[in-house]
């Protein structure tokens, strides 16, 4: 009986230590998953925040454009009256 209850324990404790070492992957698994997702979200917004900027940007200088041609057009006009 003796030899069994050895044996019985001898296999729960490799059981617990193979658990053990399980959720300690799992952990580390988690932790690369969330590092890599944090990573591809701040990534996202800085190609937004870019994205953005660049309209904000075209959309300045075509009303400076504009605004440029207007200003020639009416030089023109006086000019060539």
């Amino acid at each position: 009986m003796k030899k069994v209850a050895i044996v019985t324990v001898a296999v729960l404790a490799l059981g617990l230590a193979g658990c053990n070492k399980a959720a300690e992957n799992n952990a580390a698994n988690e932790t690369a998953v969330e590092n890599n997702a944090e990573y591809d979200v701040n990534a996202a917004v800085g190609t937004s925040e870019n994205a953005a900027e660049n309209a904000l940007a075209n959309a300045s200088n075509a009303v400076e454009n504009l605004g440029n041609a207007a200003e020639n057009a009416a030089a023109n006009a006086t000019t060539n009256q």
